[in-house]
């Protein structure tokens, strides 16, 4: 059996386009959460509820388990509202946002908002949109509209799709990985899926 040793990623951006495997298990027993693997099969980031599924209060850890986000839960009348913040966050304000609305389908396709710069009173805006036909691809785009990640299920080198609890995540150059997850993370949330 091969073993998995944790390794510290290099940069917290991706200098270029990467390809990372999210594992929607926790490497804990009995635990729920997931696992992120970069290209060599190291360890990247990770979330471990222990026994909790669908948790208020969600961590998501380097491969050492250092918090780099704390998810948490908002509840809303319409909407379900998670906000992410930066561990390193002294101002008590979230730095991102991430809000499901049950009226925003279009063309075949559920549309989460995200906010972003919310710490700085600056905030902008991207998307989570998620096919409704194939749960288990969404992809993220910037205030331009420009995909900076995309998530599907993972296939083998023979073109076999995995399970759906292996999924697949290409990131754009020059994006703050952490974040991307924190995104990811907060979508699994809304959806049941952690």
């Amino acid at each position: 059996m091969a073993k998995v040793h944790p390794f510290l990623h290099s940069s917290p951006t991706t200098s270029k386009k990467e390809t990372f495997t999210i594992w929607m298990k926790s490497l804990i027993l009995n635990g729920n959460g997931c696992t992120v693997f970069d290209s060599q099969g190291q360890i990247v980031f990770r979330v471990d509820n222990y026994d909790i599924r669908c948790a208020r209060e969600v961590f998501l850890m380097d491969q050492k388990g250092k918090v780099l986000f704390t998810i948490l839960r908002k509840k809303y009348k319409f909407s379900r509202v998670w906000e992410g913040f930066r561990s390193n966050n002294e101002q008590k304000e979230p730095n991102f946002l991430v809000r499901s609305k049950a009226c925003r389908i279009q063309r075949e396709a559920l549309t989460y908002e995200v906010m972003l710069g919310l710490d700085k009173k600056q905030p902008y805006f991207h998307r989570i949109e998620c096919s409704t036909c194939n749960s288990c691809f969404c992809k993220i785009s910037d205030q331009f509209g420009g995909i900076v990640a995309e998530l599907r299920r993972k296939k083998t080198s023979c073109g076999v799709e995995l399970g759906e609890d292996v999924l697949s995540m290409v990131v754009e150059p020059n994006i703050d990985l952490s974040l991307i997850m924190g995104l990811v993370v907060a979508y699994c949330l809304i959806n049941s899926k952690m």
